[in-house]
């Protein structure tokens, strides 16, 4: 059997691991049993947001340390996912999951399961294509079998960390004769979102192969995962793949649901998600729920037409702020107003997760 924890640490800045270091000093984390990080880091969640790898080097050079092990036994063991951009209220932090084999029988309570894995490393021409998608399927249905999740109606949330494209990725690709999808360096970070997102829609049959093509992403738009979240970095050229959902293999004492925001404004969606997860509630969490959700996880965009409830904005003509960065603070306004904390996972750039405009958004209680 499985069992999972989820612990929410502030950070006062990227290289803050002093929440993790009371958890593991304290003795209530086991080093060994962590196998995700999910932060949310306070650059600008662009292609030259270097707070994510910073982030990411300090977490895996404090657990090399303290477990004796190299960075790179690290690596293998816990998936890095840092999301740059905390605009608005949103407060910096990480989420740590941790997972254990322990003794017990399987009941039909279905409680969170998570399990981790990573695709091989991308060559620059195949990022944004079909072959990313077909690599994310096959360890997405991988990860499944581990978390032992036998349907995919309980998978609720499909985390993952994409790599993107720099002048030097598309240099190399030109040098060998190939084309990369798009050398607008920003454009790629989309491309490779959506192609990882499509992949999870495969995986968990919410379209089908035969409907995609490399010329279907970042075109169709009816084409979407209500699960997938990706993130795009420049400091990793494979993807990380964190699955969680509930599974009667699991005792863990959290369970995880999920919902679809139709716009940057769907309150309701996010209402949905926490009676998903198991909260009995009508509109307004109350302070009682409020203390049971550990955190809440959101994917969210400008919509491309430019408008939200049939009233336009100005996400996509700002020159001076990225649209992502509007979104992510719109996004985090309304969930951190549902839950009465700003410290919640809120990532920005939503292709082909979710509808043209919105995105999924998943919610962890504690039972």
């Amino acid at each position: 059997m499985m069992d999972v924890n989820v612990y929410k640490i502030g950070m006062s800045g990227p290289d803050d691991i002093s929440g993790l270091e009371q958890l593991i000093e304290s003795g209530e984390i086991e080093p060994e049993d962590i196998v995700a990080v999910l932060g949310k880091t306070e650059g600008n969640g662009c292609v030259n947001d270097f707070t994510r790898g910073f982030c990411t080097f300090v977490f895996r050079n404090y657990l090399a340390t303290i477990m004796d092990k190299t960075e790179e036994e690290v690596e293998e063991q816990v998936a890095f996912v840092m999301s740059g951009g905390t605009e608005g209220v949103m407060s910096p932090h990480a989420t740590i999951f941790t997972a254990s084999e322990v003794d017990g029988e399987a009941s039909d309570e279905k409680s969170l399961a998570v399990s981790v894995g990573f695709t091989r490393d991308f060559l620059p021409e195949e990022i944004g294509t079909m072959v990313m998608v077909k690599e994310v399927e096959k360890t997405v249905l991988e990860l499944m079998k581990t978390a032992g999740i036998e349907s995919k109606d309980d998978v609720h949330f499909v985390q993952i960390k994409c790599p993107l494209l720099t002048s030097d990725r598309t240099i190399d690709a030109k040098s060998r004769g190939k084309d990369v999808v798009v050398e607008d360096t920003y454009k790629s970070m989309g491309y490779s979102r959506g192609a990882s997102a499509l992949g999870v829609a495969v995986a968990l049959k919410e379209i089908y192969e035969s409907e995609l093509s490399d010329s279907s992403i970042l075109n169709d738009w009816s084409l979407y995962s209500t699960v997938a979240s990706t993130s795009a970095g420049v400091e990793l050229m494979n993807c990380e793949i964190v699955l969680m959902g509930n599974s009667v293999k699991s005792v863990s004492k959290y369970r995880i649901g999920h919902s679809v925001m139709e716009d940057a404004i769907d309150l309701e969606a996010v209402v949905e998600a926490m009676r998903d997860s198991g909260l009995d509630i009508d509109k307004i969490p109350s302070d009682e729920d409020r203390e049971r959700i550990i955190n809440v996880l959101a994917k969210a965009e400008a919509s491309p037409d430019g408008y939200v409830r049939n009233r336009r904005n100005t996400m996509l003509t700002d020159s001076d702020i990225n649209h992502t960065r509007h979104a992510r603070a719109v996004v985090n306004a309304v969930i951190a107003s549902l839950v009465g904390d700003p410290m919640v996972y809120v990532s920005g750039g939503a292709e082909h997760q979710g509808p043209a405009g919105g995105g999924p958004v998943a919610v962890i209680i504690e039972k």
